[in-house]
């Protein structure tokens, strides 16, 4: 790549950079990035005998078959394709260029990220954390077995109204995203725990003041989602628990539990209330990659 002038070398470059410095004005950090990734596509270039404007849409499709060859992850090959294309659209706009080989170029497909969840063993340590001789650590218990039992949002949770419940049924009347109802089963042992709390502690955390809160707070008022994900930070600690927690944990091991005992996908997709199946269906996911290291950990050839 001798050209200076038709390589991705330093005039060129750095023409290139001023001009996508002052049109989004990019940070020093991500300019390095950006400098980075073309100068790494140069050496590649060179390698093959081609400068910036021999380039074709096959050498970027071999160029980024080679980063995915050599390990790189398919987001570190969307995030060169990107800097490319910005890079010709520039070539194409200054007149050094007649076409521009990154157009109709798919990016590498990133999938979408496996939720973090727990172990049932996890699960079982978290649920015993809270200290039930307290009734806030009571009342925490049992928002966690209602969590776990029914796959809620945490604000749906904190948001639970008396109302919504149904202890003859032994359901929840969830209303979700987008005002969406369901009816959510609660499970004997959720329901156990949502009896006892109804009358023995839910009277002393009101006192005199009267509430439809289900969960009130020890203020008598309805919870806030950080309030009661600080507390299961804090119950995680207590557990043990090392690995990060999200605020949908629980509700990810709902989900990924059920799978993994068989539940139906369809039935899965009710319980968390989405509308659309393919974001349930990424418990399959989580449930083949359990399947698949529980496989290589205890078969003698795995």
């Amino acid at each position: 790549m001798s050209d200076a002038t038709h390589s991705i070398d330093s005039p060129l470059l750095e023409s290139y950079l001023d001009a996508v410095w002052m049109e989004k004005g990019l940070s020093e950090n991500t300019l390095a990035a950006y400098r980075r990734d073309l100068q790494a596509f140069a050496r590649w270039a060179l390698s093959r005998q081609r400068t910036a404007t021999q380039i074709e849409r096959s050498d970027i499709e071999a160029y980024l078959a080679s980063l995915l060859e050599k390990k790189s992850s398919p987001r570190s090959a969307a995030r060169a394709l990107s800097c490319l294309r910005g890079f010709y659209r520039y070539l194409l706009r200054s007149g050094q260029l007649d076409t521009d080989p990154t157009l109709g170029l798919d990016s590498p497909r990133l999938g979408r990220p496996l939720p973090k969840t727990l172990s049932e063993v996890d699960v079982d340590a978290l649920l015993k954390a809270p200290k039930l001789d307290d009734p806030i650590g009571f009342r925490d218990r049992c928002m966690l077995e209602l969590l776990y039992a029914c796959g809620l949002r945490v604000s749906e949770l904190t948001g639970l109204t008396l109302s919504q419940l149904s202890l003859n049924q032994g359901v929840l009347r969830i209303v979700g995203k987008g005002g969406k109802e369901r009816l959510v089963p609660i499970g004997e042992e959720a329901l156990h725990w949502l009896q006892r709390f109804l009358r023995d502690v839910r009277p002393e955390l009101l006192g005199e003041t009267s509430s439809d809160v289900l969960f009130p707070s020890r203020r008598a008022r309805e919870m806030t989602r950080q309030t009661f994900w600080h507390r299961i930070k804090q119950h995680a600690m207590t557990a043990g628990i090392r690995k990060p927690i999200s605020p949908h944990v629980l509700r990810h091991a709902f989900a990924t539990h059920l799978v993994n005992h068989g539940a139906d996908l369809r039935v899965v997709q009710l319980l968390l209330g989405h509308s659309d199946l393919s974001t349930t269906q990424i418990y399959t996911h989580v449930a083949r990659q359990r399947l698949q290291s529980l496989h290589a950990k205890h078969h003698p050839r795995g």
